[in-house]
Order: structure tokens, then sequence, then C-alpha cells
């Protein structure tokens, strides 16, 4: 007979052995039994019986010794570290990886060419600066990095950081000056004062390696944990919005001075459009062009990439095109065009930065590296999984400190990984880093010979070239509708930090953006889930009783799970959910005790006086005995004559809850840490209930947070490791069969302690 599947149809014998492959899958899992009997374990039992420590024979010293031993393994382990080249470049495999990664490196260092210059802008810095940034941080990176497919050197979010600063420190307005004998002619410029912004931006890269090599030895490099991905896409996406506002001057061609700080970005946009109607429409028709070209490059790359063994260059395009056609038509002088100017050739003699500078800087300079390294590792670790490699974080922290510390003696300006340069780099089949060193090696055949022939290089090409290497960020604007779904408080982070950083500027809207991500936070662990857990019955396994049907809450017993480890910032809170979850409010309860003992004392008294004003009439002679005696027999069983019950008073409401309880088990299994306030407010709480006759146990604790506790002093006075319980079931057994006084059976765990 052929077997047949759910839909009635025949089943081959290949189908048959899978199915049969699965049933007995099945029938595996349905064997597995988890049976096991043991006794009720306590923390008490588990420390003198069952676990013990391991004696730990090494001292404080020869720890020390052991740390500060020296032998060969440990400083050839330190020099791979250090130098991670020494670990992949001799065993370099030329004939597999050599030809992939010079064309990766030449292509890569075509997009970086135009981009050096471009961002230069940027920085506020002249264009050869951009290329000296494109040449030496590069170079440097080839043996101090870790990635073999990030593509270091200028990008625009950190460029226009630099400038922000260098433009507060020297505005332009400092720097150019109008020619008195003709209005049409361009601004001279100061040649003295941009030598001093160039200071200011080189010295900010000197303070910046410096932060990031010391925060790499110190092994900070988890600190980039901290900026959550929304709080980076959202600053990026305001960054992008600063650098294309900046950029609108030089795509109209109009003369507008450079804004920094609160508002600037406002301040910029209202300066252009109140200065519209002097637009070069040379400048605005070559932008526009060049916009659309580089656009519509992008675009065949990203829809025939498979096709295509290497992008086409379309910034490379776009620079000699928009050059030869300036050069040609002499656009400069005729339509008085914006040019790049004189580009030095050749390169310069190492410059010591300019200390002066420091204390103005160093705020700045924090926040440069720890964005700059952020967006490194983010792109690091990206390209790693994706080829199944590992990147170390603190020695890419001490690469990138050190491309810009010993950069910046040779006048360049805070570089970071570029999204769009190791893009080209990956995509192109680059390997290794030789790939960078190939890219730096053609940006330094630019800069040492053929230079000077981009002077023509219209400045409205540089924008259009800038604007369009940020239409990836403009897409960060697709996260808002996801994380609506999602989750409302990254939205908040990402729309906070999108919001700052727009209006108040990059530096303070990224320290709002930090401050706001540690404030939610504080918001999550001061909002933890708390719940009350119920018994599923014969599994010994505890869940929501207001969110499953099957979970029981045991007789008697009250079980309190909270998501939040419990210290000084929260206690106060759990303390408070935990009578409210509950409904056992111990000072309500011993308030309502020392009122109904009152009570009772003041009917004791009304009875006396009473009866002592029945002995009295009825030796007068008044015939009312039955009206007296009726009622204090009211007034001593609590019931007054309006019919009102006293026993239905507030305070025997709450007498009632506490006697409906008799243990309080704490479930701990989320709980981390515990502090010396918290282990206070705990040993409080668990003497309050002690004091109404209810008992407090402790489960699931684990052994880091029970050496705290050991640490805290906690188990001392009536509370004692008797009261912990290593798993919730062991809690609950230990409640069911060891009720307190009251209920007739064995003692309370803290009683005669």
């Amino acid at each position: 007979m052929c077997q047949r599947n759910e839909d009635g149809q025949e089943i081959n014998g290949m189908e048959r052995e899978e199915l049969s492959a699965v049933q007995e899958q099945e029938q595996e899992r349905m064997d597995v039994l988890y049976k096991i009997e043991r006794p009720v374990y306590n923390e008490a039992h588990l420390r003198s019986q069952l676990l013990h420590r391991k004696e730990r024979t090494s001292t404080l010293g020869q720890k020390l010794a052991l740390w500060f031993q020296c032998s060969s393994q440990r400083v050839k382990a330190a020099i791979l570290s250090f130098l991670p080249f020494l670990t992949w470049l001799p065993n370099y495999p030329v004939r597999e990886y050599l030809f992939h990664d010079v064309v990766s490196g030449l292509s890569t260092g075509v997009v970086q060419l135009p981009q050096g210059l471009a961002y230069a802008m940027l920085a506020a810095v002249p264009p050869v600066y951009g290329l000296y940034s494109s040449f030496y941080p590069v170079l440097l990176y080839v043996f101090f990095g870790t990635s073999r497919h990030v593509s270091v050197g200028t990008f625009s979010v950190i460029s226009l950081m630099i400038g922000s600063v260098a433009v507060r420190e020297v505005p332009d307005s400092m720097i150019y000056m109008s020619p008195t004998n003709s209005s049409n002619q361009t601004s001279i410029p100061n040649e003295e004062l941009r030598d001093r912004r160039i200071q200011v931006a080189a010295m900010l890269t000197f303070l910046v390696g410096i932060i990031q090599v010391a925060l790499g030895f110190l092994r900070f490099g988890f600190v980039a944990i901290y900026f959550t991905e929304p709080l980076v896409r959202g600053f990026t996406t305001a960054a992008a919005m600063h650098v294309v506002i900046s950029q609108l001057k030089y795509l109209l061609g109009v003369k507008t001075k450079r804004f920094s700080g609160i508002l600037s970005a406002v301040y910029s946009v209202q300066a252009v459009l109140s200065d519209i109607t002097s637009t070069n429409v040379t400048a605005l028709i070559l932008g526009l062009v060049c916009l659309v070209l580089l656009y519509g490059v992008k675009q065949m790359n990203e829809r025939f990439k498979k096709k295509i063994a290497i992008p086409i260059p379309g910034e490379i395009i776009v620079v000699i095109v928009s050059t030869g056609v300036s050069y040609g038509m002499a656009l400069e002088d005729t339509y008085h065009l914006d040019v790049v100017g004189e580009i030095p050739t050749g390169l310069i003699p190492p410059v010591a930065p300019a200390i002066s500078l420091l204390p103005r800087l160093v705020t700045d300079a924090f926040a440069i590296a720890v964005v700059g390294f952020s967006m490194g590792i983010s792109l690091a670790k990206i390209f790693a999984l994706k080829h199944n490699y590992g990147v170390d974080s603190n020695q890419e922290l001490i690469a990138h400190g050190l491309c810009n510390f010993i950069g910046s003696f040779f006048q360049t300006f805070t570089i970071t990984c570029s999204m769009s340069r190791s893009l080209v780099q990956d995509s192109t089949g680059g390997k290794t880093q030789i790939a960078g060193l190939v890219a730096s090696l053609l940006v330094l055949l630019v800069i040492v010979a053929i230079g000077f022939l981009f002077k023509p290089l219209p400045q409205a090409a540089l924008a259009a070239i800038i604007m369009v290497n940020l239409l990836g960020m403009f897409k960060q604007f697709r996260d808002i509708p996801v994380l609506w779904r999602t989750s409302k408080i990254e939205l908040a982070i990402w729309l906070v930090a999108f919001v700052a950083s727009l209006l108040l500027g990059l530096d303070y809207g990224l320290l709002l953006a930090i401050a706001f991500v540690l404030l939610t936070v504080v918001y999550r662990t001061q909002s933890p889930k708390n719940v009350i857990l119920g018994s599923v019955s014969g599994t010994g396994l505890y869940y929501d009783v207001d969110e499953y049907e099957e979970a029981m809450e045991c007789e008697g017993i009250k079980i309190f799970q909270s998501t939040s480890s419990i210290y000084f910032a929260n206690c106060d809170l759990y303390v408070g959910t935990l009578k409210e979850k509950t409904g056992v409010y111990p000072e309500r309860i011993q308030a309502a005790r020392k009122a109904q003992k009152k009570q009772k004392q003041k009917q004791k008294a009304n009875m006396n006086v009473t009866l002592k004003g029945h002995v009295e009439d009825k030796e007068q002679g008044v015939t009312h005995e039955v009206l007296s005696y009726n009622l204090a027999v009211e007034q001593i069983n609590g019931q007054p004559r309006d019919g009102t019950n006293e026993s239905d008073s507030e305070d025997a409401v709450f007498l009632r809850s506490g006697v409906g309880v008799h243990s309080i088990i704490l479930d701990w299994t989320h709980a981390s840490f515990i502090d010396s306030v918290g282990a206070k407010a705990i040993k409080q709480i668990i003497k309050d209930y002690a004091a109404v006759d209810v008992r407090v146990v402790i489960a699931g604790c684990n052994r880091s947070l029970l050496s705290e506790l050991d640490e805290l002093q906690f188990f001392s006075g009536i509370i004692s490791p008797k009261m912990v319980f290593p798993t919730l079931h062991d809690a609950v057994l230990y409640c069911q069969q060891s009720l307190p006084a009251r209920y007739g059976n064995t003692r309370h765990p803290t009683e005669g302690q």
C-alpha cells in the first residue's frame, strides 16, 4: 500500500525517507524526559554541602608578576598586535590577490582624488590639503589597520565638523577682503589668516589623534557600542543636510559668508536666499549638468553592478570634463566662475602643530574623535562580517589615532572611513590593504606631478560631487516609518539626534543626542516589566498570570518578577511596585492593626461605661435594661446602629489582604547587580513584611550577585542564606511546606535567628 501525504498525493522513495527521518527526530524529542528528584535547596545548603569554591593559589603579587612578565611570545604577540600587516603580508598570495588589489586600488584612488579636493572645501582649507589627507593617512593605515576592505581618508561629516571649528576660530570676514577697484572681481584672501585656519585644522587633527591613540591603549574600543545605530544614522543625516546647505552657495555661485554654531543651517539658507538674485547662471548650469551626470552614472553602476567588473568612475569623469571646459572657455575670467585655484606641486615638510590653540579645541577634538572612530569601526565590522574575518576595535582606534596624529604634522585634517569608497574597493575585488596602498600612490602621483592641472576645476563641480555622494545618507529617512513600527524609543533617539544636530550644530547636537540616549537607558531601567508569576501545572515552570491562562497563582504565595537590577536609581520604584503587585502593604497593615487594637480598647471602655450606667439606672428604678443591654452587645460586636460594618473599613481591607498571603518570592533571575542602597532597601522590606507575618524569600539569584550580597553584608540579623533558593520551584515548594507560625505549621524561617 502506497503512502500518501497530507494532500492525498503519493510519496516517492526519497520523500518517504525524509518523512521517516523527521518522524524519528520528533519521536526522539518526545522520548527526552526532564525528570529529577532532589531535596529543596537553599543557599545555606549549597554553600555548606553542595558547592565548594576552588582554592586560589596565586596571590596579588604573583598576579602582578605574571602581568609584567616578559617573554618572547608576549613580545611577538604585542608586535603583531600593534603592526597587523606583519601577520598577513609575509603570506600574501601574489598570484591570487595582487591583480585584484591593484585594480581595486586604482578604482578607489580615482574616486578618492575628487573627493579629497571636494571635502577640503568642507574643511575650509585649500584643496591641496584634501590631497594630503588622502595620501598620508591612507598609507599609514596599511601598516596599522586591521580591516582589509575599508577605505580611510576624507569624509564629508568629519570634514564639515573640522570646517565648522576652523570657521569659528577664523571667520571668513577676517580672511577675505573685497577689492576696491571693481565690484566684479572675486575677493582677495588674506594668506596669513588662511594659514591660521590651516593651523586650526591641523591642531584639531593632532588632538583627535592623541585622544584616539590614548583610548586605544586604554582598551576603550568598546565605547563605540554606546553610539547606538539610530543615533549615528540620525546624526549623519543631519550632517548631510548641513553639507548640502553649505554647498548651495557654490552651486549657485553666490557670495555668502560661512556660518557655524547654533542655527548655522538656518542662517546659511537665509543668506543664500537673500542673495539668490546674484546667482551666477554659468555656475548653476555647470553644477546641474554635473549633478545629472553623476546621478546617472551612479544609477548605472548600481543597476548593472553584476555585469560591470569595475564601476564607472563618475567623479573623475566630471572632474576631467569640467576642468577641460573651464580651461577651454576661460570660465573664470569670462563668467567670474569660482575655481579651485593654484595647487602647489610636491610634498611639504612636516610642521609642528600650533600648541597655543589647544585650550579652545579640546572639546571639539573629543567629539570628532569619537564620531570618526564610531563610523570607522562600524564599516570595518560590516565588511569583516561579510568576508568572514575579525577586526580588533582597540587596534582600529590606535590605527585611526596614528593616522591623524602623524598626518597632522603634514597639515592633514581628520580622516575616517568612507562608505562610498569602501564599497568601490570591495566591489572591484579588493582583497587586502594593498588596495589602499595603490590608492595612496595614485594620490601621491597627482600631488607631486600633475596637481597643477586641476587649477581651473570649477567649485560648482566639486559641490555636485559632494551632493551626489550624500544620496545614500538621505535614504536614512526611511528609518522613520520602520522605527515607528518597531521601537518608539529608538525613533525618538533618531529624531532627537537629527533635529538637535541640524539646529544646534554638529558638536552640541551630538552632545545632546548622547545625553538623550543616556536618559533613555535610565528610563528603561526605571520602567522595567514587573509581573506576578504563576505555575503551569505539572511542569515546574512559572509565567505571567496576566498573560497566560495556564499560569495559576500558588495559594498564599506571591511570586514577583522584575526585569531590572536593583540599585540606587530604581530601588524605591522596585519596592513600591512590589507592594502594588502583591497587594500587601506592611505599613498599612501595621496601621490597621494599631487602629483595630485602639478600637477594641475604646469599645471595652464604652462597654464598661454602659454597664456602669445600667447599674446606676437600676438603682434609680429606671426600666430600660433591654435597650442598654442591646446597645452594649452591638458595640461589642462592632455593629453600629446605622447598619454599617466596621470590618468593611479601609483598615480592615488591608488586614484581610495581608491575611491571604503568607509568602512572597522575589524572582531575581533578571537581576545582574545590586548596590548598597538597593541591598538596604531589600533588607528593610524583608523586615517590614516579617513584622506582619509575611515571609519574603529570594529565588534565581546568580553567583555573581550573591558575591555582591556577601560583600555588602546583606546576610546579617534576621536575614540568612536560608532565605535564598537556586530556582523558583525550590522557593515555592519550601513556602508551601513551611508555613509561618500563625498558620499552625513550622516556624517562620527568620524567627529565632
